[in-house]
């Protein structure tokens, strides 16, 4: 009887194998993940303030166009790129399953 109707039965197998080895969109945010993820709220953060109130949050810490205020917007703009890849990566895996 088992033969008669196999996609049942890998039906009803289907959520414990989802849950045994998980997505990556369920899985624990590494270092560079939450990096990212802070650079990325801070750039918000930022661009928010420039565009409400018209104050440059970094620019007034490290100074206008300092070498430290430019590694904060170059560190900004490379996790924002990272995001992309990563959010690409998980969109990947969503139509997997």
């Amino acid at each position: 009887m088992a033969t008669m109707n196999p996609h049942l039965t890998e039906r009803r197998h289907t959520p414990e194998r989802r849950s045994a080895t998980g997505s990556s969109m369920a899985r624990r945010m590494g270092a560079i993940d939450w990096l990212a993820m802070v650079l990325m709220i801070i750039g918000g953060i930022n661009w928010g303030l420039v565009g409400l109130m018209n104050i440059d949050l970094v620019a007034t810490i490290f100074g206008d166009m300092t070498t430290a205020s430019r590694a904060v917007y170059g560190l900004v703009g490379l996790s924002a790129l990272y995001c992309i890849y990563t959010l690409s990566k998980m969109a990947g895996d969503a139509h997997r399953y």
